[in-house]
């Protein structure tokens, strides 16, 4: 696996993330808008649900190779949501999307003490995400949110 670190998306690096993207056919599985850190960059911003929503990089060797958006309740213990998750099209199949989960999983731990587990939805039509996501120790928990599947593994 490749190493990888997160960094926030702040001023100094938030243009750098409006220019990830993903395949064509994979857009909907990401965001209903291109680019689809627009729209995650807002949710950071608006905070729906009155969850703290940061914004984060993904890393590799100083480049940013990948997004996501980590949703939560500050100090609850299930409350953790991952959204807007994707590794840039010019560097998916490298091992860079397992390997940002791991880092990902990591932070939590060090940083969300009270954490236990970790959720996030898949589009229905994603099987490559369903498949990556249970390969990763998620589990579906046979429900909807937002009308896409959730799985959710405890850390």
């Amino acid at each position: 696996m490749s190493q990888v670190t997160l960094k926030k998306i702040t001023s100094e690096n938030w243009r750098e993330a409006i220019g990830l993207s993903v395949n064509v056919e994979q857009q909907k599985f990401v965001a209903a808008v291109t680019p689809p850190v627009a729209i995650a960059l807002a949710k950071a911003y608006i905070r729906p649900d009155g969850k703290t929503v940061d914004p984060y990089g993904v890393y590799q060797q100083n480049i940013m190779v990948g997004f996501f958006n980590l949703h939560y309740t500050p100090d609850s213990k299930e409350d953790y949501w991952l959204f807007h998750f994707f590794i840039d099209k010019r560097f998916q199949r490298r091992g860079l999307g397992s390997a940002a989960i791991d880092v990902l999983i990591k932070h939590i731990k060090d940083t969300h003490l009270f954490c236990h587990r970790i959720r996030l939805t898949v589009h229905p039509e994603n099987d490559a995400g369903k498949k990556f996501y249970t390969r990763l120790g998620f589990t579906d928990e046979n429900i909807l949110t937002y009308g896409e599947p959730t799985y959710s593994i405890y850390i």
